[in-house]
């Protein structure tokens, strides 16, 4: 369980960038230790915006309210997980499914902060599927054009993101120019949003390692 016990570091770590208010928060096996770890300083905040219906749950079993975002407007704080993430922090996110949401709050906040165990940490990103959420209608046209841009598409079958949409997770992607991809994948028709967050990407990045968590910014 030692990738587990560097998950819950990161996500302990995080909290001291919890200042209070409304935050941001993510999804993924990361992000229910830090939301577990949240409670304990739920005094603090005035309760948090989630990236998917599995997060929330978890946030209002432990008693924090959770608000839609169009009701608290910009957030000073987002706490997420990576899948994978390189030296610039630009990362993949999407393997639970919920990037759509999670690149809405991302965009609505000051400051994201990135947990993750040292496992996450590439030289080049694409190791690591890329999800792409799709249009139902526009699942094969999109795939069709995933392949023309080098990668083999696969069809994530009996998976439906929390917005009714399907998807694609992309293999055998070298992702050299993750900002230039992330533009041309989001302008296919169809697309509704890609798993890079190079255009916006974290601002901090907190990793479990054996000798306890490490943090790295970019300068």
């Amino acid at each position: 369980m030692q990738q587990d016990e560097q998950k819950k570091q990161a996500a302990q770590a995080a909290l001291a960038y919890v200042e209070g208010g409304i935050i941001g928060v993510g999804t993924g096996s990361t992000v229910n230790h830090f939301i577990d770890a949240l409670a304990t300083i739920k005094g603090r905040i005035d309760g948090a915006v989630s990236s998917s219906e599995v997060s929330s749950a978890r946030l209002k079993g432990h008693g924090i309210p959770v608000y839609d975002l169009n009701a608290v407007g910009d957030l000073a704080l987002y706490v997420d997980g990576a899948d994978e993430t390189n030296r610039q922090l630009q990362l993949i996110k999407g393997g639970g499914g919920a990037l759509t949401r999670e690149k809405i709050v991302a965009a609505a906040s000051a400051r994201f902060v990135c947990i993750a165990d040292e496992t996450k940490l590439v030289d080049v990103l694409g190791r690591f599927p890329l999800p792409v959420e799709v249009i139902p209608m526009a699942r094969s046209l999109v795939a069709r054009q995933l392949v023309q841009l080098g990668g083999t598409p696969v069809w994530r079958e009996g998976f439906v993101t929390d917005n009714g949409n399907l998807i694609l997770d992309v293999h055998h992607l070298s992702i050299l120019e993750p900002a230039k991809l992330e533009q041309q994948i989001n302008n296919l028709p169809g697309v509704v949003t890609v798993g890079i967050f190079a255009l916006r990407p974290a601002d901090v990045l907190i990793l479990g390692t054996p000798q306890g968590p490490k943090t790295l910014k970019v300068e």
